[in-house]
């Protein structure tokens, strides 16, 4: 079942930043319910907000899912300084990799993920839950892959602790697909 995951994970993971509106999710293309996970930090875990102080970034959390072809569902291409949380993982400071995917850009304005490769190791990731509690998350790594080399297993994969994996689009932009041909993953870990 591991495996189904991982596979349909790395579907997710290749159209992350597709410059285009998301499609309505539909459950049916959802992976099979896991256990839930364990609460590291007690309290509501949904996730309300972020907060990136080292890059001056910001933005509420929108729950997001995945389209109907098996691919993630983004924010709205044309609110590029929107956040979204993956609904179908751990919450805010359960036990996992809370994943959060946001815009690099749009053909208008920076994205709230704009800056995210200037973050550093050591630099600390805030999340609001939905109880008013607060998170502090501190960033491990930054790493630029190839969309078509993502490395699922290191972001979806299993983890003892609560961790975070921030994602959004990175190197060169090909204009013919209207994507670009790269990811940019933050790892960090829960302070």
């Amino acid at each position: 079942m591991r495996t189904a995951i991982l596979v349909l994970w790395s579907a997710v993971l290749l159209a992350v930043a597709v410059a285009a509106d998301p499609q309505p999710v539909d459950a049916r293309s959802a992976p099979p319910p896991v256990a839930a996970p364990a609460a590291a930090v007690p309290g509501d875990p949904r996730p309300r907000a972020i907060d990136l102080p080292s890059i001056d970034a910001e933005s509420s959390l929108i729950p997001l899912g995945l389209n109907p072809d098996g691919t993630a569902e983004v924010p709205p291409i044309d609110r590029p300084r929107q956040a979204g949380w993956f609904r179908l993982g751990p919450g805010a400071g359960e036990v996992g990799p809370f994943v959060v995917l946001g815009h690099v850009d749009s053909y208008r304005e920076a994205g709230v993920f704009y800056r995210l490769r200037d973050l550093r190791p050591g630099d600390p990731v805030e999340v609001e839950r939905a109880d008013g509690s607060r998170v502090t998350y501190v960033v491990d790594r930054v790493q630029m892959v190839p969309k078509d080399r993502f490395p699922t297993e290191a972001v979806y994969g299993d983890v003892a602790r609560p961790e975070i994996r921030l994602i959004t689009c990175g190197g060169a932009f090909d204009e013919s697909r209207r994507s670009y041909e790269d990811n940019l993953i933050v790892y960090g870990h829960l302070r």
